[in-house]
């Protein structure tokens, strides 16, 4: 029975295994037809599931760069081209103004309006960025600017309804046959000007409330968010002369209104104004614009014109007794006249750097010696005549001959300058006798012709502005405003209103309060001749802070005179200096003065000054070190007041990495950050 046992587990045994056998026998097929171990499925679906990705991955970059070209590169695109027309209607406007045509100006006026409205639109594509960190700032000083742009275009507009009534008049349309003479056109504009002024100041309010939104909105723009450069290009810069150009025009046509407020006044609307012309000659300069050469007294009637007599500033001098003292300087320098008395001679009394201040003195004075009853003075230089000839061309005056402004060797200077230095240079007082008021007993040689010549060469030279075909009058307004901005006309009032008036608008003189640093540098000539005629001024001003905020400034002033002594209109240059600066700043050091003054305080401002002498072909250096009586925030902001008489000095400020560079052509705000 075992034995049966036995057998059979060895027949379940071998099936067994037969079995298993069977069953490993299809794996084996398998895997020599896959020639793959059993493990490599798997793989082969994450590899189509990378494959899946990568594809999944490529369309949505195409898809993002879809969006980018539809909401972001095709938008800029158009900002670009926007901006882009803008510049070119910038140019030709520009180009317009050269020969202005009323129609034109307000015709180019509707294209900018419209492409401004189209880059509006191009703007507005992204204002999904507008709470936005960083692009949102610069959508919404895009938004500023466009709102000024509008602004500005209103103000235009209100500018251009105003004027076009008598475009024809002041030169606003193309010239047309059957031009009027040089009287009737000079009455023309006169009554223009009588006729408009009740219409205009009104206008000028409206035009000044959109300028204002104009600034608002400028103002909101940091110049300090954008990068100094993008390759050559200076963008912040850009942006910062943009931001000052808007404050300053609109502070412009700001301090205008009071002016214009009180221009009936001026011109003589109620009643006759009787006004003291003094000519300065800038050549000889002095500290209000030049040494007092002539004079004249003028009447203006209902905007008219009209000399009274004009003289030798020596023939009113030697009717006067001094009794005034003379500052030391002056006493020192000129020395001649003031060996005998120390007091002040009239012709020096504009010694004060403020012309109220100098007028004011002169005026009274004056007052003893006959210059009686006048309503104010008007100072004018050389600059005047030659600017307005360079626009009218050659003018003849009777009895005196023909005066132009070209150059000739005698001066390497315009003949005009030439022949009023000729007039100028002979000096000396004329003596009358006391027993024979009629009888002269000393006069200089040809004293007559040069007593005689400023009354008719400034009534010829006015005359013929007036005169003048229309064409050429945006450009005599163009002079007009250059020669009163750039402090070659200036005016003193006795009226309280007219004077505040003609402050607001900075044509009188003055040395202004500012919160802030403030340079303000003035020379005087005593007795270098007509040396200024060939000087010319550099400046240079470098700010350093330190670490506790404190400022440190270096200024730096270089005098030069490339021209030859000639012994009459250039020569050895003694020269008296006056540095302005906010009041408390601390002198360091100072290096190039002859003779160095102490500081002082005036008009509410520190004074560095001192002496020296620039010889003909010769160069001075003055160096000065001061710590400004205040310490460092965030913006920096300056004031530079041109000293009247002056053409342009070469100014350069340097702070930290800010550099630059321009001509002081009129008073001057800088704002920075530090």
């Amino acid at each position: 029975m075992s034995d049966d046992f036995e057998i059979i587990r060895k027949i379940n045994l071998e099936s067994k295994k037969k079995s298993e056998a069977s069953n490993f026998a299809p794996n084996l097929k398998e895997l020599d037809t896959n020639e793959k171990p059993q493990s490599l499925p798997g793989k082969k679906n994450k590899s189509k599931k990378l494959l899946k990705f990568f594809l999944g991955a490529f369309f949505i970059l195409v898809l993002v760069l879809i969006i980018c070209v539809l909401f972001i590169v095709r938008p800029l695109l158009k900002v670009y081209e926007d901006v882009e027309k803008l510049a070119k209607n910038a140019n030709e406007v520009q180009a317009i103004m050269d020969s202005p045509d009323i129609q034109k100006i307000k015709q180019q006026a509707k294209i900018i309006r419209e492409n401004l409205a189209s880059l509006e639109n191009s703007v507005n594509y992204f204002s999904w960025t507008k709470n936005l960190p960083i692009l949102g700032r610069y959508y919404s000083d895009f938004q500023s600017a466009i709102r000024a742009g509008f602004y500005g275009l209103d103000a235009a507009d209100i500018a251009i309804s105003t004027v076009e009534p008598y475009a024809d008049i002041i030169g606003l349309t193309p010239n047309k046959d059957g031009a009027k003479s040089g009287e009737e056109t000079a009455n023309d504009r006169i009554e223009f000007v009588i006729q408009t002024l009740e219409e205009v100041i009104p206008k000028i309010e409206e035009i000044s409330s959109k300028v204002v939104k104009v600034q608002e909105e400028i103002d909101k723009i940091d110049p300090s968010f954008y990068p100094e450069k993008i390759r050559d290009f200076k963008v912040r810069e850009k942006i910062i002369k943009i931001v000052s150009l808007v404050d300053e025009g609109a502070k412009i046509l700001s301090d205008a209104k009071p002016l214009l407020q009180k221009a009936p006044y001026l011109i003589g609307l109620d009643a006759p104004r009787t006004y003291l012309v003094l000519f300065q000659n800038d050549k000889e300069l002095r500290p209000t614009g030049g040494f007092i050469t002539a004079y004249s007294i003028m009447t203006v009637d209902k905007g008219r014109m009209r000399p009274v007599s004009s003289n030798d500033i020596y023939n009113l001098d030697s009717r006067y007794t001094p009794v005034v003292p003379a500052p030391e300087v002056l006493r020192k320098y000129l020395k001649g006249p003031y060996i005998l008395s120390k007091n002040y001679r009239l012709r020096d009394m504009n010694f004060a750097a403020d012309f109220k201040e100098s007028m004011a003195l002169f005026t009274k004075e004056a007052e003893k010696v006959g210059i009686r009853d006048i309503d104010g003075v008007i100072a004018v230089d050389t600059e005047v005549v030659v600017r307005i000839l360079e626009v009218v061309g050659k003018i003849g005056v009777p009895g005196f001959g023909n005066f132009s402004t070209e150059i000739i060797p005698e001066c390497d200077c315009p003949q005009v300058v030439y022949e009023l230095e000729s007039f100028a240079d002979i000096e000396g007082p004329v003596v009358w006798s006391q027993d024979e008021p009629d009888k002269i007993i000393y006069a200089p040689p040809n004293y007559d012709n040069r007593k005689k010549i400023v009354g008719p060469l400034m009534n010829s030279v006015i005359a013929n502005a007036l005169g003048q075909p229309k064409e050429k009058v945006p450009s005599l307004t163009r002079v007009a405003w250059d020669l009163l901005t750039q402090k070659h006309v200036l005016l003193y009032l006795k009226d309280e209103e007219a004077q505040k008036a003609a402050e607001a608008f900075n044509i009188a003189g003055r040395i202004s309060d500012f919160d802030g640093d403030y340079l303000h540098i003035n020379d005087a000539n005593l007795g270098g001749r007509k040396s200024n005629l060939y000087v010319t001024q550099e400046v240079h001003q470098e700010i350093l802070v330190s670490q506790d905020g404190s400022i440190e400034k270096t200024l730096e002033i270089t005098y030069k005179n490339p021209k030859s002594y000639d012994g009459w209109l250039n020569s050895v240059l003694p020269n008296w200096t006056r540095i302005y600066v906010p009041r408390g700043s601390q002198l360091i050091s100072v290096t190039g003065f002859d003779q160095q003054g102490e500081a002082y305080e005036e008009y509410g401002k520190t004074v560095f000054s001192g002496g020296f002498q620039l010889r003909p072909e010769g160069v001075v250096k003055i160096t000065i070190r001061y710590k400004l009586p205040f310490k460092a925030n965030k913006n920096y902001n300056l004031l530079i007041q041109k000293q009247p008489g002056t053409a342009s000095p070469l100014y350069t400020l340097k702070a930290g990495k800010f550099e630059d560079e321009f001509f002081l052509w009129t008073d001057r705000k800088i704002k920075l950050s530090l």
